[in-house]
Formats: C-alpha cells, sequence, structure tokens
C-alpha cells in the first residue's frame, strides 16, 4: 500500500513563494501524480497534475503561478508556488492516481488512488 507525506507549507505573505514536497514509499514513476487543495465546507479540488510522460495540467486558478514536477530518482512530487495569493489558503494533499499508467484527466479527485496526509498553506494579505 503506498504512503505519501506532504512537506513545506507554512504562513507567507501575499506575493511570497513556497515549495511543497511529496515524498512517496513506492516506486511512482509509472502513476500519474496531482496536487490538490481544500478548505473547510468545500470540496477538494485540483491544483495541478502530472502524467508519466511529464503532461502536466493546472486548474486555470493557478496556471503561471504554479509548477508541478516529479523527480522519479527519489519518487518524490514537488509544487513550486509563486506570487501566492489569500486565495491560495487551504490544505494542500498529494495523490497517486489509482491506475497503473493511466493518465491524470481533468484534476478529477476521484482518480486518486492514494492520499498524503495534507499540508496547511496559509497566505496573508
Amino acid at each position: 500500500q503506498a504512503q505519501l507525506a506532504e512537506s513545506g507549507g507554512g504562513s507567507v505573505q501575499a506575493g511570497g513563494s513556497l515549495r511543497l514536497s511529496c515524498a512517496t514509499s513506492e516506486v511512482t514513476s509509472t502513476y500519474a501524480l496531482g496536487w490538490f487543495r481544500q478548505v473547510p465546507g468545500k470540496a477538494r479540488e485540483g491544483v495541478a497534475t502530472i502524467d508519466t510522460d511529464g503532461r502536466t495540467d493546472y486548474a486555470d486558478s493557478v496556471k503561471g503561478r504554479f509548477t508541478i514536477s516529479r523527480e522519479n530518482s527519489k519518487d518524490t512530487l514537488y509544487l513550486q508556488m509563486n506570487s501566492l495569493k489569500p486565495e491560495d489558503t487551504a490544505m494542500y494533499y498529494c495523490a497517486r492516481h489509482g491506475s497503473y499508467g493511466f493518465r491524470w484527466k481533468f484534476l478529477d479527485s476521484g482518480a486518486a488512488g492514494y492520499w498524503g496526509q495534507g499540508t496547511q498553506v496559509i497566505v496573508s494579505s
């Protein structure tokens, strides 16, 4: 059973940057990976996903500001977040796709097979 662990969250002022990391317990090079976020009272939303061939997808709200990347040799996923806004405040979760080799389509959280425990990001104005 895969285990994922996020790190790198914290508090930052608007306009600042954070880099989230997600370490996995198993080889992930053959699975699509993604970042999602959630605020209390709202559904979990897709932020960015990356397929096994490096193809990426981003939510419109973060395009041009966030960059997802993966380092397969370290089984680690990253999310570089720049120009942060107060509306980016949320719990951020990494996830592994539930199916081997599948592309992650439409930032769909329902496609996730495993989740990390989350890391909190707070952006103050």
